[in-house]
């Protein structure tokens, strides 16, 4: 009998090729979702002569984009050029539960895909690739004046809410607090599972005004209108006075050190003694240990102009806004909570 023979290694330079397709299967993802195939298929197999009918595209083409994705497991062929779903597949339903349709369509969306094209302008410059590429300087701004990009951001934001939301609630106990604002809370799914999980708190949602038009109807269908209120408001300009604890959920990230510590300072100045400022964001581990953050902190640079923070950067940071770092707590997800006392307090 013949001994097995050892698992050949990947060249190198065949796993760098391997990472470098990424780049495909991230764009045909992107368009599968916003064209929402997986929508069309969601009854029943179909033809990609009929789903091409359904999604007002060319035949041939949309066989080749998707023979691509079902070798990778994300819809099947069957016989005859018919294409039904697979567990894969279904995440990116828009009805299903743990959807990541608009994540996908966010990925493929202008601000995202074109603003990586300019990466090596980022990296030689420091400034953002939506402002190469699209002479864009605020996306939030950019956000505002096209409702239809706007709508699928906060889908997205919505999805990694509800993503992480069960590993925030087991790594923090947020019911020791009276009220909780969930600032730039967005759609209101973190705070609205936080108030389901604990009684006792009453919550405030607070955004801009187009964005909290949602978090309403979250909120109601819920169950919540009698304990969460949505306020409409800009944190660069100041934050709601009363509550003792603060959340912000990857909103710091979105700016550099100088806007962060404004929004910071802002709730500094409202913030009672007793307080907490909790921030439910990636932390950057040392080093060469691998970790996605660090990929997410290039997303940062070329959109945003925020970052991605290190722990001594946190501690740096809150220090500077006038809190002390009393904790990070990590989460069964990639994200932490980062707990901040005010040092009036100390």
């Amino acid at each position: 009998m013949s001994s097995p023979q050892p698992l050949r290694e990947i060249p190198a330079a065949q796993q760098i090729f391997q990472m470098l397709a990424g780049k495909s299967v991230s764009q045909a993802l992107s368009v599968a979702a916003d064209l929402g195939i997986a929508d069309v298929l969601t009854d029943a197999p179909k033809s990609v002569e009929e789903l091409a009918a359904a999604t007002s595209t060319h035949t041939p083409s949309l066989y080749r984009l998707l023979r691509a994705l079902a070798s990778i497991g994300i819809f099947a062929e069957i016989e005859d050029r018919r294409f039904t779903l697979t567990p894969l597949a279904a995440c990116l339903r828009s009805d299903a539960p743990d959807s990541i349709r608009n994540t996908a369509r966010w990925i493929g969306s202008p601000l995202v895909w074109r603003g990586w094209g300019e990466l090596r302008h980022c990296v030689e410059t420091g400034e953002t690739g939506i402002k190469q590429a699209l002479g864009v300087t605020d996306p939030f701004a950019y956000l505002s004046e096209h409702p239809e990009q706007a709508q699928v951001f906060h889908g997205c934001m919505t999805e990694i809410s509800r993503l992480n939301t069960l590993a925030i609630l087991a790594a923090y106990d947020f019911g020791r607090f009276q009220t909780i604002i969930d600032v730039g809370g967005s759609h209101g799914l973190l705070l609205s599972a936080i108030l389901q999980r604990y009684p006792g708190p009453h919550g405030i949602v607070f955004d801009l005004p187009g964005v909290i038009d949602v978090a309403q109807r979250v909120i109601a269908a819920d169950g919540l209108t009698d304990r969460c209120e949505t306020l409409a408001g800009d944190f660069f300009e100041s934050v709601p006075a009363g509550p003792d604890a603060y959340v912000l959920k990857q909103v710091i990230h979105d700016w550099d050190d100088e806007r962060a510590l404004a929004i910071l300072r802002n709730i500094g100045r409202v913030i009672p003694p007793d307080g907490r400022l909790l921030l439910v964001e990636l932390v950057i581990p040392p080093a060469n240990e691998p970790s996605l953050s660090k990929f997410t902190d290039l997303d940062m640079l070329v959109s945003s102009g925020g970052r991605e923070r290190t722990q001594r950067e946190y501690r740096n940071l809150l220090a500077t806004a006038g809190y002390r770092l009393a904790a990070i707590h990590p989460t069964q997800s990639r994200q932490s909570v980062i707990e901040g006392v005010p040092l009036a307090a100390n």
